[in-house]
């Protein structure tokens, strides 16, 4: 995503393979674990990294999809943010300053995509995959501390995220939203 040829290229392929495109997931994301207090470690390298991705690749997948999406009249763009954005935790600051961008950016593009296209967010919080291979410390004490802490007293699943997604992508009356899947932690 972060090459725009690349993105170019995906659309390209779905066209090719569908006939249409419709709906338009952002799900790619990159993070380095750096401690929120050190400011060295979140060297500009690592900003340029995250935002090339989480950001920049999402802009340049909804640019090449937006004329695909424009035609199909009736067509849904959802990115994934996280709960990072708008809470001061994360993997590191460069990784929740791009969710935050990302949100922005959903509610801008909303604003000027419709009606014809719905833009929306999905904002997971800790959520079981892969993403803390190498991280197993830091994931065994989020696991552990967000069971304890959340109202339903679980961390979440791929499949919590893509019910959510599911829902934006269908709900017909909804755009610029940011739906937060995190279990309930944003109300305790």
């Amino acid at each position: 995503m972060a090459d725009a040829q690349d993105a170019k290229r995906i659309v390209q392929s779905a066209i090719d393979a569908y006939g249409r495109l419709d709906i338009l997931v952002n799900n790619a994301g990159v993070t380095r674990f750096i401690a929120l207090d050190d400011l060295d470690g979140a060297d500009a390298d690592a900003w340029r990294e995250i935002f090339e991705v989480n950001v920049i690749g999402a802009w340049q997948m909804i640019t090449a999809a937006t004329p695909h999406l424009r035609a199909s009249g009736a067509a849904s763009i959802v990115n994934v943010a996280s709960v990072s954005a708008t809470r001061a935790l994360g993997s590191s600051i460069p990784y929740a300053v791009s969710k935050a961008s990302v949100n922005h950016m959903t509610r801008l593009l909303a604003s000027q995509l419709g009606p014809s296209i719905r833009v929306n967010a999905v904002a997971p919080g800790l959520i079981d995959t892969p993403w803390y291979e190498g991280a197993e410390q830091v994931w065994e004490s989020s696991r552990d501390w967000i069971t304890a802490n959340t109202p339903l007293c679980r961390v979440g699943t791929p499949q919590d995220v893509a019910e959510a997604t599911f829902y934006l992508v269908n709900a017909a009356y909804t755009t610029g939203d940011v739906l937060t899947v995190d279990g309930g932690r944003h109300i305790v």
